[in-house]
């Protein structure tokens, strides 16, 4: 599928609207429950598509980027396309691929993955279908679909050579998935985010739900492998709902699932409670603060901008009793790389600095150099490979045995994740 790298893209519609219509519009077969946001998008398009299927529906999921495998992103009802039936939906859409490129106008490699995801939902088909944008919303591949429910999570700075310099500009490109007549389901958000989301919905009159107003999380209470909530939906409440993922930004993300999959059921009676539990305690968000070790306490994690690295810190903090906490790094080269190093540096004892499988990855010269500054030299180690600097970073915690725990973050890129779930055989995160 020679289409170019992912980063690199012109954002308009044209070429996937264009597309989509020799194709039959199938991403009109099926209701959309569409996610975009800055941190938080894949786990919450999980949670979501987790209730639906406990609720005997035919759910497809769309999500980007992948951590192994590039069958990750399409899956239905849970599971990845098989090899076979990847290759026969890529060939299904081919022909009309090269048609819309004869008129010059070459898709690239997201738009060919997003159709192909419609395209094998409407064939499934399914009952409904969970899209996560790839990059912001208006301009996103994935926003030739209308989604019944709009999902906004927290907004904050990335990818701001391609969304805008801050956050207000940011949320205005991610407020372009709320549709008219849509429910607008919006996590908690910094104000210049939140104003502009509201004036979004107000434009396309589209039914507002708030976390923290119309919907939140009540209480929550640490509890073994996760977290133990009370969470206000839409249409009531429900108690005792395990979470098996840990820190309050998870916990937020399923305050926003529930009011999703609420607002997508007619009528006002609340879901059975008993599903909505047995849902979340199913639901994994592999490289997401995942534990994939333990002695030491291995956790991998996809944080790759500042708000992710502060959401994660703060999740490791209450969740895990460190003694010592070693970091194994690797970073995207045009991410705001010091905003995450600077965020690390009070939790973590020692770094260890490396690059992950992408070209995309910052030198491991410049990135130690940067870290430098940052911790003070005598804190920075450095490994050309990924499984090298895990090694490395094992044997630092290993070596604290005065210590009573020392743990293990890997984190920086979700290609880093990717890379160190394949390496310390995490097992499929479909």
């Amino acid at each position: 599928m020679q289409r170019g790298v992912e980063w690199n893209f012109e954002p308009t519609l044209d070429r996937i609207s264009a597309l989509m219509d020799v194709l039959g519009s199938p991403q009109h077969a099926y209701p959309v429950v569409h996610v975009a946001g800055t941190n938080g998008k894949s786990s919450t398009t999980r949670m979501i598509e987790t209730i639906l299927r406990e609720r005997n529906l035919r759910v497809g999921r769309f999500t980007s980027p992948h951590l192994i495998s590039m069958r990750e992103r399409i899956c239905i009802d849970g599971v990845p396309l098989e090899e076979e039936r990847f290759a026969e939906v890529y060939q299904d859409v081919a022909p009309y691929l090269e048609m819309i490129d004869a008129q010059g106008r070459r898709l690239s490699f997201f738009e060919t993955l997003t159709a192909m995801a419609f395209a094998a939902f409407a064939d499934a088909p399914v009952d409904v279908a969970v899209i996560e944008t790839g990059m912001g919303g208006s301009f996103d591949a994935t926003n030739v679909a209308d989604g019944t429910v709009a999902v906004i999570t927290p907004v904050s700075l990335d990818h701001v050579d391609y969304l805008g310099p801050d956050v207000a500009t940011i949320a205005g490109e991610k407020a372009g998935i709320i549709k008219p007549g849509a429910t607008a389901v919006l996590a908690q958000q910094e104000l210049p985010a939140a104003e502009v989301l509201m004036r979004r919905a107000a434009e396309t009159g589209a039914v507002v739900a708030r976390e923290g107003l119309e919907f939140g999380v009540v209480s929550r209470e640490l509890a073994i492998g996760g977290q133990l909530l009370h969470l206000r939906g839409l249409k009531g409440d429900y108690e005792e709902v395990l979470l098996p993922l840990y820190g309050a930004h998870q916990a937020g993300n399923a305050a926003c699932a529930l009011a999703a999959v609420e607002a997508l059921t007619a009528g006002d009676e609340t879901l059975d409670p008993e599903l909505v539990r047995q849902a979340f305690l199913q639901v994994r968000s592999p490289g997401r603060l995942e534990v994939v070790r333990r002695g030491p306490t291995v956790l991998v994690d996809a944080a790759h901008n500042p708000g992710g690295v502060q959401a994660t810190l703060e999740a490791v903090h209450e969740s895990f009793d460190f003694a010592r906490l070693i970091a194994v790094v690797a970073v995207f080269e045009d991410k705001d790389v010091r905003g995450m190093l600077e965020l690390l540096e009070p939790m973590v004892d020692e770094i260890v600095v490396t690059r992950n499988s992408s070209p995309r990855s910052m030198d491991v010269d410049e990135l130690a150099a940067l870290t430098g500054d940052v911790f003070g030299p005598e804190r920075v180690r450095r490994a050309e490979r990924l499984d090298d600097a895990i090694d490395l970073g094992i044997g630092l915690a290993d070596e604290a045995g005065e210590f009573a725990g020392a743990g293990v973050l890997i984190t920086g890129s979700v290609v880093t994740a990717g890379d160190a779930r394949l390496l310390l055989k995490a097992g499929e995160a479909g």
